[in-house]
């Protein structure tokens, strides 16, 4: 199975062992989010390694754009699916993702054992410096996806349903009506291709891995809702919210928001520190249902690696469903449209998720604003490693406590 080879022809580097190392030592060190990801995996796969060039490189980031999901997990698994077939994908995501979520699985572990003995000002800290990330997020998305008057409409008309009716279903109505106005208002000529895209995935594989992401999305709830298991019901959230979030990273946000806080499975109060926490981690955003998944009340680890699989398995499902028909897919006018709506209406969910629940659980007094205002100069203008400021709020968050 092979979709894009140039340079590296070596037996070595289709080997899946090889694989999990090269994407282990890129989960160890990969900080930024997802558009750093893109640019540590270009950096590795086109300019160290040829495996492909450059414009296949950014046609297989336009795809990955495209689908739901989280667009820098992916690409890595397409580009391991391609050297490697599906061990390789396997071998790829394996290397990529366990680092951070092991990390997350083990905080939260400790922070059910010992969340007494943690100061509560640094659990504050890690609250606040989530609101300097979400507008960071929030800030960078709006450049690239709302750059006019129609962009920024669809973005604030999303913001305001998000927030007047919060639920999953609202979510997925924004997201739809949000495609259909995209394809009504955005309609452009695709642009042309300079190179063509070598396709040798089989067509019929394609169609099952899309049909089994079908019957998961629909099948999972109609099963959840006949069973009072645990496991069930996790396997139903997170692959539900993989599955549905378009844009990616800091968006699963509201997402997972609404799916396990108002059930009470986790609190608002653990919500929000493991997504400080899941900051300071290098790799994928999306770990951070490893920690949701652990600190499900008698899960644990099992609970982590439920949540961390279920929301990574549509991902794969779309990989490699869709990139037998990707050469079409991509040159189709409608499609560029709708996607240009719903990354517009994503920011706004997003927009709505500053607010709710990020702001107003975090930011009480003045002091969270200046310690939330220092995390954002030092993330957006000093350019500060993230993992560096969430150990500098969890500080300061400590310091302002003892005033």
């Amino acid at each position: 199975m092979v979709l894009i080879r140039n340079g590296d022809n070596s037996a070595t580097a289709t080997r899946p062992w090889m694989i999990f190392l090269i994407f282990l030592r890129l989960g160890l060190t990969s900080f930024g989010g997802p558009v750093a990801h893109l640019g540590y995996f270009r950096e590795e796969f086109v300019v160290r390694r040829h495996w492909l060039s450059p414009q296949r490189y950014a046609d297989l980031v336009a795809l990955c754009q495209f689908l739901p999901g989280p667009a820098s997990s992916q690409v890595g698994m397409a580009l391991g699916l391609a050297q490697g077939g599906y061990r390789g994908a396997l071998a790829a995501w394996c290397g990529f993702t366990l680092p951070s979520a092991m990390m997350l699985i083990l905080f939260a572990s400790g922070l059910a054992h010992w969340q007494n003995q943690i100061p509560a000002g640094v659990l504050h800290g890690l609250k606040v410096v989530a609101v300097a990330v979400v507008i960071q997020a929030v800030w960078g998305m709006a450049g690239q996806f709302c750059r006019d008057k129609r962009h920024i409409s669809l973005m604030l008309m999303a913001t305001a349903f998000s927030l007047l009716w919060p639920a999953v279903l609202t979510q997925l109505v924004v997201i739809l009506v949000a495609a259909v106005t995209g394809y009504l208002l955005f309609w452009a000529t695709p642009s042309a291709v300079a190179e063509p895209e070598i396709n040798r995935f089989n067509h019929r594989h394609g169609v099952f891995w899309l049909l089994l992401f079908v019957v998961l999305l629909f099948g999972l709830p109609i099963l959840a809702s006949a069973s009072s298991d645990m496991a069930i019901q996790l396997l139903d959230i997170f692959y539900r919210t993989g599955a549905l979030v378009f844009g990616g990273g800091h968006v699963v946000l509201p997402l997972l928001q609404a799916e396990v806080v108002p059930t009470g499975l986790v609190s608002n109060e653990t919500f929000l520190t493991g997504y400080g926490a899941a900051q300071a981690v290098p790799g994928p955003l999306f770990t951070f249902a490893a920690f949701l998944g652990a600190s499900v009340p008698e899960q644990g680890w099992l609970g982590g690696f439920i949540a961390l699989t279920a929301i990574f398995l549509p991902s794969f499902l779309l990989v490699a469903g869709v990139l037998p028909f990707w050469e079409q897919l991509r040159r189709f006018a409608p499609v560029q449209a709708a996607l240009s709506g719903i990354n517009a209406a994503v920011v706004g969910m997003l927009l709505a998720a500053l607010y709710q629940p990020v702001w107003t659980s975090a930011v009480q007094h003045a002091s969270d604003f200046v310690l939330g205002l220092m995390a954002l100069m030092a993330l957006m203008i000093w350019r500060v490693p993230p993992w560096l400021v969430v150990v500098g709020c969890g500080a300061g968050g400590w310091l302002v406590s003892l005033i």
